[in-house]
């Protein structure tokens, strides 16, 4: 038995050490990464510190900005973001909804309904996202059709990332096996039952984070509402302020730091709903 037992032992000691190379290796990647990061980012801070590093005969001056003015406005550029919040959320809630639909449209056999779905998504991808923002804005009033600021912008929001996100949508019904719909057909199920049942609860979780990353990128672009100068997010109110006192580098500066910020926390989160998401395919 004791031989048995030793040679059992020798292939899970092997194992355990290719485990332990693997998880060394991963933990070394990682640090080295976690430094890289603090040194670019004492780069990135030392750039607008305005002070001065020597580094043997050479001298790097930064680029003095002027941190009253930053202390001074910084309640009223954090202002911005609940309206910016708001718009990414109400944006990506419509295009969501508008994504599923051109999805089932693109999936349709119906002609009519597979045309008006590809007519949609032809339509806003070949016209540029700010093209379609002033469209709801100014060009409806001429036909009497007068929206709020915060309304155009979001309607254009959706409109535009629902166009886009409709290809995920598409290929996450598709990764749907044919069979699976067949054995509900089988039991009795209608394809309205199917689909609900079936085919989307699967298909979501193929969506959901690719969903995440247009979800940042959208929280980025609703920065292009501040063109139409009636909706106070984020970046209206920095350009404002930096306009007015003659300090627009302090003011795109800190609204690129709360972009960031909340870019940061959004891949975060995101990363999350994949491991847990990753954890339930196991």
């Amino acid at each position: 038995m004791n031989i048995f037992s030793k040679k059992q032992d020798v292939p899970n000691s092997q194992a355990e050490l290719i485990y332990q190379a693997q998880a060394n290796k991963e933990r070394h990647f990682r640090t080295n990464v976690c430094i890289s990061w603090f040194i670019l980012l004492f780069i990135l801070v030392f750039t607008f510190s305005g002070q001065d590093l020597t580094i043997g005969s050479k001298t790097f001056s930064g680029i003095k900005i002027d941190t009253v003015f930053m202390a001074n406005n910084l309640s009223f550029i954090a202002g911005g973001l609940a309206e910016t919040i708001k718009i990414s959320i109400m944006s990506i809630a419509l295009a969501m909804m508008l994504a599923l639909l051109a999805a089932l449209g693109r999936l349709s056999t119906f002609p009519p309904i597979y045309a008006l779905s590809t007519f949609y998504v032809s339509l806003i991808r070949g016209t540029p996202l700010y093209l379609q923002i002033f469209f709801f804005f100014l060009a409806l009033p001429q036909l009497g059709i007068r929206l709020p600021g915060i309304i155009a912008g979001v309607l254009a929001l959706g409109l535009n990332y629902g166009a886009y996100m409709s290809e995920i949508f598409r290929a996450a019904l598709s990764s749907v096996g044919k069979g699976q719909r067949e054995a509900a057909i089988a039991i009795g199920m209608t394809p309205a039952q199917t689909m609900r049942r079936i085919v989307l609860p699967q298909a979501l979780r193929f969506a959901i984070p690719p969903t995440g990353n247009e979800f940042i990128a959208m929280t980025k672009d609703s920065a292009l509402v501040s063109a139409t100068g009636f909706v106070h997010e984020l970046m209206w109110r920095s350009v404002k302020v930096g306009r007015a006192q003659f300090h627009t580098l302090e003011a795109l500066i800190m609204a690129a730091m709360f972009y960031w910020g909340m870019t940061l926390i959004l891949s975060y989160v995101q990363s999350r709903i994949e491991a847990r998401l990753s954890k339930g395919d196991r």
